[in-house]
């Protein structure tokens, strides 16, 4: 069995290099492909952005908000969960950007799903300043029309100050990949989207 362990070892590298060497291919310039990041990710051109979906209801704090209230913000909402361990590990990186960008008129608000509402309220609380949304019935987003809703969490969008969807990430998302959309979005005027 030992002699067999450095075949599965050299089997297994070969498969990696080959996974890499794929990977790298269709990431070329004017491939059909992209990297992971560049197929869960899509960033919509002003002037072709769907309305953002409608988003209003309870937050964890029993409080009321309407995304529509915050039109001439640009608003970055994550859906999230508490029993979702990808979404715990970007809630620092989230947390980070909403701190760096707060003085450009961005807002972010939460939207978590699927969850009980005293483990979400003690999650919440101890990772993230800004609100979110208690929707544990997943109504909105099962209700996305304009756009396709997202696959699964977490997932982030990006509403310019118009109201329209300036980018979704459907996927984890990191502080610098995240704070480049959002401040290019926030850098747009108003009435330009």
């Amino acid at each position: 069995m030992r002699r067999r362990t450095p075949l599965v070892l050299a089997l297994a590298a070969a498969l990696v290099v080959g996974v890499a060497v794929a990977v790298n291919a269709t990431a070329g310039d004017g491939g059909g492909g992209g990297t992971l990041a560049e197929l869960t990710r899509r960033e919509y051109p002003p002037g072709e952005r769907p309305p953002a979906p409608t988003i209003a209801g309870e937050t964890l704090e029993g409080d009321s908000l309407d995304l529509a209230d915050l039109r001439g913000d640009v608003v970055v909402v994550n859906v999230w969960g508490s029993w979702c361990g990808p979404c715990r590990s970007e809630m620092p990186e989230l947390e980070q950007v909403h701190q760096n960008t707060r003085e450009q008129g961005v807002r972010f608000v939460g939207v978590n799903i699927r969850d009980d509402l005293d483990r979400a309220r003690s999650f919440a609380a101890r990772r993230i300043t800004y609100p979110s949304i208690f929707d544990p019935g997943s109504q909105y987003t099962l209700g996305f029309t304009d756009t396709p809703p997202p696959p699964g969490v977490p997932a982030t969008l990006v509403i310019d100050r118009d109201g329209n969807l300036a980018a979704t990430i459907y996927r984890v998302v990191d502080a610098p990949e995240l704070e480049r959309v959002v401040t290019a979005v926030a850098s747009e005027e108003a009435g330009g989207g």
